[in-house]
């Protein structure tokens, strides 16, 4: 037997492991567009942040347990909007480098700082960054959220300065930025993206908005992952370049196989990828794992719980 049936062999019986655990225990598995492949297939509900939230305050209310693939503040977020559930990820070390360059304490003396504004944090932050937030975003319904605000509206954005950047272009504004960064986005190469346009000159280049101006400014697309997934079904372009994190490329090939994704390179890398470590610690084995024994799980302080809760509900209210 070959090295590569084998390895699809021990995958089948790993996901039928799966299928099999989540049966016996009631639960929902909800997977990040970013995380392996083979979890995105297994899982019950895929999608961005947006959609994620979504699905947590409604279909995965009829589960006992809820599975984030993905990294620990989405954990949290499913969490805050099903505190009543027991809410597991496959593994607790996924952080988000997002998320760690937004440390609640120097965000909290920020925000006093400026007492007049309103504060709106992007989804991707901690539990106790989003307490400190008056409403919520995601890349796919910020905007529509920005403009819910008045003209004049005193705003800080955080933690993302290219996406509040980005935001502040297409709107006119001049919200208060944040210092953070993707380490995923931030790492896109404008010389690889514009030698792929050399060798692709018909490919339009779909680009997530927490990448920096410079990439943004190369692209015929800018949206969320879901945005950019409904952009490429719908174009009559065969193929696309596609600037986020490559898990991404995954649905967009199930969904269109008869069009051609190229994932983007990074700066620094030394194959054509640039992908997300922190949602790579998602595997097979470790969700087979925690759902056998019910651990990792998301615990937050309930006091802390209904405080981050009031801007993603308002979020949800206004997107």
């Amino acid at each position: 037997m070959s090295e590569h049936v084998a390895d699809n062999k021990g995958k089948e019986l790993l996901k039928n492991e799966i299928k099999e655990l989540k049966r016996l225990k009631n639960a929902v598995i909800l997977a990040h567009y970013y995380v392996d492949g083979d979890i995105q297939d297994i899982a019950d509900y895929v999608g961005d942040s947006l959609a994620l939230a979504r699905q947590a305050a409604d279909t995965a209310q009829n589960a006992d347990i809820v599975v984030m693939c993905g990294v620990n503040f989405m954990g949290e977020t499913v969490k805050l909007l099903c505190p009543d559930k027991k809410v597991l990820v496959p593994d607790s070390t996924s952080g988000c480098s997002l998320a760690d360059s937004c440390p609640a304490d120097a965000f909290a003396e920020f925000v006093a700082s400026h007492p007049e504004h309103t504060v709106i944090s992007y989804v991707n932050t901690t539990a106790e960054v989003k307490a400190l937030s008056d409403v919520l975003v995601t890349s796919g319904n910020a905007r529509k959220i920005v403009d819910s605000f008045p003209e004049d509206a005193k705003l800080i954005f955080g933690p993302d300065r290219n996406l509040g950047g980005y935001l502040n272009s297409v709107t006119g504004r001049e919200m208060l930025l944040w210092d953070g960064a993707c380490h995923v986005h931030e790492r896109f190469s404008a010389e690889g993206i514009l030698q792929l346009k050399k060798q692709h000159p018909e490919a339009p280049v779909l680009v997530h908005p927490e990448c920096k101006r410079h990439i943004v400014l190369l692209a015929d697309k800018v949206g969320s992952t879901a945005a950019l997934l409904d952009y490429a079904l719908a174009s009559d372009a065969d193929e696309f370049i596609v600037a986020t994190e490559s898990g991404i490329l995954h649905q967009m090939r199930k969904a269109a196989p008869g069009k051609t994704f190229i994932a983007a390179p990074a700066d620094d890398s030394t194959c054509a990828c640039n992908e997300c470590s922190f949602m790579k610690l998602n595997t097979l084995e470790k969700l087979r794992d925690c759902l056998m024994a019910e651990t990792p799980e998301i615990q937050i302080d309930p006091a802390l719980a209904q405080r981050a809760l009031v801007p993603i509900e308002r979020m949800l209210q206004l997107s």
